[in-house]
């Protein structure tokens, strides 16, 4: 293993060296939280491609193949889908607003008040999405090093977290283009036909496997619109996907290289569908579907290769791990934090260097709570369950409504998020956090909330809509996004 530890070595210490270099060019605090807006269309691709294909994508996607076959790959082409989705029909309005979170573009829309409560909730959803990337480094410490669960977390952690805090974006863009590459040479260019040979190839693989395991929908429709809803929708609202498209250069940027990235993660569902199902005739009785993933690295790659291989898990978790833990910290002090002082954020203060040090030192402590709430936490289904159950069932209404119904009105968005939010939590509670009814129900109570309350308050002021057009349309000024704006008199 001499060999694949010093490609791992070799790995982490490129990703702390990316980390130092980028903090050169982190002077301002757009630079320090959407890398300046000056992504072009390959770099924009490659790094949303890594932040959204993490570890549940690589080694969670392998798993449901080993369990349920080509089925298997819809959980990642849903995210795939979603993807698609955010890019064709709304990036390029979401670049042209030049905001910092999902929370600024609430109010900016509904005339502000909406900032904190959404703060809450988007907060919730990607500190809970850094922590389940967290947890995930102890699997792969323990292939490569036989690691304790504790110290792996903590090693994996720091990592992303020091290069995060060096150089926010710019750091985490960096490296995100090094894991995209590194996912793709050895995750679609190694392992996808190493496995399928040793399998025996594809004819071998149908003669030993059930017919399930080549049936598209073999893993249930029930399923499948559970994965849509989760995973395609929260791709739409995300703050941790949203800070991704405000790093494009221009809307163009954002719409084609969004979707060259969605169409790479359908290619990733599928081959991660392959690898599992190949592993299942290799391993027909493994004791977890998520141990598919390291098993047949570990026994079935040649030195080098193999650490390689596991490189690849690595970028894939810390790609979604750093994206999540910017998200994090920019929400809880833009939204939070910020707004609780009264202290407006604008795109014009966004030299003032404090900014970027305030900024940092949020990294630092979302960081350290990250590491510390991944040490406590086991299951890491249902700690990504919970996240994405308060996103979609909180957030999804408001975030489309605003995009695409002009009655809606911020006690239409405030209803909105509180009902959804309480009613997933509630049936979180009730039912389990496993189940299908929470998302269902609560963005069910979410939608009647928001048109209910939409129709019997005023409408948004014309003003507001007015300065929200020309935004979107690319024309207006950043206007101070985390006060209301006035009504007319």
């Amino acid at each position: 293993m001499a060999v694949d530890y010093t490609v791992i070595v070799l790995y982490l210490a490129g990703m702390l060296a990316m980390g130092w270099f980028g903090m050169r060019r982190a002077r301002s605090k757009s630079d320090f939280l959407v890398a300046g807006r000056r992504l072009g269309p390959a770099m924009y691709s490659g790094t949303m491609a890594a932040i959204v294909l993490g570890g549940a994508s690589t080694i969670g996607g392998v798993g449901l193949g080993y369990q349920y076959g080509l089925s298997g790959a819809w959980m990642v082409f849903t995210i795939g889908l979603g993807l698609l989705a955010l890019s064709v029909f709304f990036s390029a309005r979401i670049a042209r607003l030049k905001v910092y979170t999902v929370s600024e573009m609430l109010d900016l829309r509904y005339g502000g008040r909406a900032g904190v409560i959404s703060g809450v909730v988007m907060w919730a959803y990607t500190l809970m999405l850094a922590v389940t990337s967290t947890i995930a480094y102890a699997t792969i410490f323990d292939v490569l090093f036989d690691m304790n669960r504790t110290l792996a977390i903590v090693l994996g952690g720091s990592i992303v977290v020091a290069y995060s805090t060096l150089g926010g974006m710019w750091s985490i863009t960096l490296t995100d283009m090094v894991q995209f590459v590194v996912k793709t040479i050895g995750v679609l260019l190694l392992l996808l036909p190493i496995a399928v040979v040793k399998a025996g190839g594809f004819g071998a693989m149908k003669a030993k496997l059930p017919t399930s395991y080549f049936d598209p929908l073999g893993i249930g429709g029930e399923t499948i619109f559970t994965y849509v809803l989760i995973y395609t929708f929260g791709m739409l609202i995300g703050q941790d996907i949203w800070q991704r498209v405000f790093t494009a250069r221009g809307d163009r940027t954002a719409k084609w290289g969004g979707t060259v990235a969605g169409t790479y993660c359908l290619v990733y569902a599928l081959a991660g569908a392959v690898i599992g199902t190949a592993a299942k005739v290799l391993y027909p009785k493994l004791g977890s579907p998520d141990d598919a993933f390291a098993t047949i690295v570990k026994d079935e790659l040649p030195v080098g290769v193999r650490g390689l291989v596991l490189a690849a898990a690595l970028a894939a978790v810390m790609s979604t791990s750093s994206g999540a833990l910017i998200a994090c910290a920019t929400v809880a002090n833009n939204d939070i934090w910020s707004r609780l002082r009264g202290k407006v954020t604008s795109e014009d203060a966004s030299g003032d260097h404090d900014e970027v040090r305030g900024n940092r030192a949020f990294i630092l402590i979302m960081g350290i709570g990250v590491i510390g709430t991944a040490i406590a936490l086991n299951d890491v289904v249902e700690a990504l369950t919970v996240a994405y159950n308060l996103l979609v069932g909180g957030l999804l209404v408001p975030i489309l409504g605003g995009l695409l119904w002009k009655r809606g009105t911020v006690q239409g968005a405030l209803a909105s998020v509180t009902v959804g939010g309480l009613a997933v939590i509630g049936l979180m509670a009730g039912y389990g956090i496993l189940a299908n009814e929470p998302v269902y129900y609560g963005l069910l109570s979410s939608l009647v909330a928001y048109v209910a309350v939409s129709l019997a308050t005023k409408p948004t002021d014309a003003a507001v809509l007015a300065n929200w057009r020309e935004r979107l349309a690319g024309r207006g000024t950043p206007e101070l996004v985390s006060e209301p704006v006035p009504a007319h008199q």
